[in-house]
């Protein structure tokens, strides 16, 4: 770690020195002339690298993608420079939902190692925060008081969530770099999105589209704990006069696990091509890969905070029974995914657009785990001792516990096709859309005897009862989903009064099979078959180009998440349901009714007022095993939960090179019904929800002139409850970022560029959000039979240091 600590700080010192020497070459005038602003063909304003001009066909491209996005009923109207204001932290739009929108521009001056969630912070009603420069976890998020369970997320229209456990892995799905722009849909969900689990909230990414001309573009970044990436794309331009476009990148980046011990590594690649077929039709093929490792996070109980503070981690070195210990605890993951889109139009007002896509994550997980020696259970089948006990390493005869290495080896494939045709017609526009999706996913653990030195071989498992391996967890899981949308959308003087109605219908068919011995009947299989009908009306009025006032009343639903919802995991250490299947399976359910007006003038603006009810709310309670670092989840539906709230965005356009931006967010929620617990009754009735502040808001600055630019991010959330009994939070807190940069002089033909980037600036120490939810903390008296119901203790995330990363980048023709 000495070693990687040294290489990053050299690695730092050379990018400062060179960037300062080139910084005394000369003025960048020539540099801020060249480097034009141009628009991309998905109609998002940023930064090209290499670009030098808008060409003809680029204009073409627009005009056709301007065209398409009128001609759809749910698209966002994201459509040039314009448009933008604070920086790129806001675009205009006409769409009758709340939505946020960061642009390139903005992505392009934060830290190159930025996840989405990182990068949406400042969007109103968005609690998140980084875990530190460099992660390929999945996210903690909450929007509107929305768990990220609840939050569809999708890349280029493909479904970018575990389709069972709805959990995202998005520092595995795209480089920032590559980002063009990210949607933030607050309270409602597109009609026509390849999403099951999206109650309220959706967040949507798209690619950069390839340059028009070939040029490469490289970056080198490096920083805090050992922190460094390498980048590289290549622009293919127009391959002949084909109307044939590509890309391709690659990336790796690897840190110090800054808190504790271990390290990150991540290798990372994005292709496309596209293919303009005529002037409003185009087809594009989109990739990419990844292959990550890094050692777990360890997510503190409030008495650890307290204890270790931002020092709570995993141990560099072994002792006994340890499982804390660095080689016992990581995540060896990876993603692929592919889509084929395509955008067709026959002209008489009738397109369509039709996606292919497949995406698969996989593993796995390790951890550390103390496993009976006696007196155990495979399943729900007993053992009286371990296989050959007596002679597996780190076997102590006086103790009754053996530390054991867990492999949790699983994948999920996603799978399916989005059809959505339009016919426009006068004042009319009628949308019809199908989507099929199939999955499916597969979990299996082994376990290993870990030596009294911290040492294990993954070749011999423990095995008991004559040579059955431990498992807890042996599932299969298979879904297929079949959606069907139509949507009318009518417009009334010269388009300034749209109507627009519609209804989503869904049925899917999900099993689940714990295949584990002892395990039979209903406690073996588990069949389930949904029908959801989602409907929506928005009403839109526009006084004047400036003006815009809107209404809706949607819906969204979300299927019951994971294995635990439909089948009981067992404890090795008694034989019993560690979790138990949800006794009335049915999906949550949101009503949403939203009332907003937006401005777009001198200033832009957005101010919404929001209510929703949910029925059938789900939460996920997870907690460590005892004597683990792995994880059970026990799914809880708490009934009814209302919310009420406003939001408001604001963001100038540059005023001598200066944007502002301005977010906040004030909700109330109450949670509608008590829990059942224990044989008893929790009084939740009334409380507030789980990971819902009532406040919170952000301030950007952004300052660009073409040589220099810079923007500065200023976020509070105030606290958070994370129990359904309201006995136990984590305060408010604070957090700025700051990024800056040069366009340096150019050295021939090459475009260099300085930035840096500076993380929580303040070096906050900070409890971000909830890592995992518990019903009570402290003991309750029951309501029915008045029996002490004891507590259990939520973990949280512990939110990113202070982090300084320089990036020193170019871009070649």
């Amino acid at each position: 770690m000495a070693a990687a600590w040294y290489q990053g700080t050299q690695v730092k010192k050379y990018l400062l020195f060179s960037a300062c020497v080139i910084c005394c070459y000369g003025t960048a005038a020539d540099a801020a002339g060249k480097n034009q602003k141009t628009d991309s063909n998905d109609g998002t304003a940023h930064w090209t690298p290499g670009g030098n001009g808008t060409s003809a066909a680029a204009g073409k491209d627009r005009k056709s993608s301007r065209s398409v996005e009128k001609s759809k009923a749910e698209k966002l109207d994201v459509l040039g420079y314009r448009t933008m204001a604070g920086g790129g932290m806001m675009v205009k739009h006409t769409t009758p939902k709340t939505v946020s929108t960061l642009t390139h521009d903005y992505i392009d001056m934060q830290s190159p190692t930025s996840t989405i969630e990182s990068l949406i912070q400042t969007v109103p009603g968005v609690v998140s925060a980084s875990e530190g420069p460099l992660t390929t976890s999945f996210s903690t998020l909450h929007i509107r008081g929305m768990a990220q369970a609840e939050i569809g997320v999708t890349l280029e229209g493909m479904p970018a969530a575990n389709p069972f456990t709805y959990s995202t892995y998005t520092p595995s799905l795209v480089d920032s770099e590559n980002i063009s722009h990210i949607n933030v849909m607050q309270g409602s969900v597109d009609i026509n999105s390849p999403t099951y689990n999206a109650t309220g909230a959706e967040i949507s990414a798209s690619i950069r589209r390839p340059s028009d001309k070939q040029n490469f573009y490289v970056a080198a970044s490096g920083g805090s704990y050992g922190t460094n990436k390498d980048f590289i794309r290549y622009d293919t331009g127009e391959i002949g006069h084909t109307g044939v476009r590509g890309f391709i990148s690659g990336s790796y980046a690897r840190s110090d696990m800054w808190r504790g011990t271990g390290d990150i590594r991540k290798w990372h690649v994005d292709a496309a091509l596209t293919k303009s077929w005529t002037a409003n039709s185009n087809s594009e093929i989109i990739f990419g890969f990844t292959q990550a490792a890094q050692n777990e996070w360890l997510y503190p109980s409030l008495a650890n905070w307290k204890t270790y503070g931002m020092n709570y981690g995993l141990d560099d070195h072994y002792s006994p029974g340890d499982t804390h210990y660095q080689d016992l605890n990581g995540k060896n993951t990876g993603s692929y995914y592919g889509a084929l889109k395509n955008h067709f139009s026959f002209g008489h007002g009738l397109s369509l657009d039709a996606e292919a896509y497949s995406v698969e994550f996989h593993g796995p997980y390790y951890y550390g785990e103390t496993i009976p020696v006696k007196n155990g259970y495979v399943g729900a089948v007993p053992y009286k001792y371990l296989d050959n006990y007596k002679n597996l390493p780190g076997y102590d005869p006086t103790s009754s516990k053996l530390t054991g290495a867990e492999i949790s080896d699983w994948y999920t494939l996603s799978s399916g096709v989005n059809l959505v045709g339009h016919w426009q017609h006068k004042f009319n526009t009628l949308s019809v859309s199908y989507w099929y999706s199939y999955a499916q996913e597969a979990a299996s653990e082994r376990f290993y005897p870990v030596s009294s030195t911290g040492q294990w071989s993954s070749k011999v498992p423990l095995t008991a009862n004559g040579g059955v391996p431990l498992n807890e967890d042996n599932e299969n899981a298979l879904q297929q989903l079949n959606s069907f949308a139509v949507d009318d959308k009518m417009s009334f003087f010269n388009h300034r009064l749209t109507i627009d109605g519609g209804i989503r219908m869904a049925m899917a068919n999900r099993q689940y099979t714990q295949d584990l011995p002892g395990v039979v009947g209903n406690n073996y299989k588990s069949i389930k078959n949904v029908f959801v009908p989602s409907p929506q009306v928005l009403i839109n009025y526009q006084f004047n180009p400036h003006h815009q006032i809107y209404i809706n009343g949607t819906t969204g639903y979300h299927l019951p998440a994971g294995l635990s919802s439909q089948l009981a995991t067992y404890s090795r250490s008694t034989g019993k349901p560690a979790s138990i299947p949800m006794s009335d399976y049915k999906p949550e359910y949101m009503i949403t009714e939203e009332i907003g007006y937006r401005y777009s003038g001198a200033v832009m603006a957005n101010v919404a007022g929001f209510h929703y009810n949910v029925t059938n709310h789900q939460i996920s309670a997870l907690s460590y095993q005892p004597g683990s670092t792995s994880t059970i989840s026990q799914l809880i539906n708490a009934g009814g939960l209302e919310a009420y709230g406003i939001q408001a965005e604001v963001a100038t356009h540059p005023w001598h090179h200066v944007s502002v931006y301005a977010s906040g967010q004030y909700m109330h929620t109450r949670n509608g019904n008590n829990i059942a617990y224990a044989g008893d009754y929790l009084a939740t009735k009334g409380k507030q929800e789980v990971g819902a502040p009532k406040f919170s808001g952000s301030l950007g600055l952004t300052y660009n002139d073409g040589t220099w630019f810079g923007n500065f991010n200023l976020q509070y959330t105030d606290s958070q409850y994370s129990t359904l009994m309201n006995d136990q939070s984590i305060p408010h807190y604070i957090t700025a970022n700051l990024g800056f940069g040069r366009r340096l002089p150019k050295i021939g033909n090459i475009s260099p560029k300085l930035k840096i980037n500076l993380v929580n600036i303040g070096d906050a120490h900070y409890l971000s959000s909830m890592y995992g939810y518990t019903t009570n903390a402290t003991t309750q008296t029951g309501l029915v039979t008045g029996k002490k119901l004891s507590g259990s203790q939520p973990t949280y995330v512990i939110g990113s240091p202070f982090v300084v990363m320089a990036t020193l980048s170019a871009t070649f023709p």
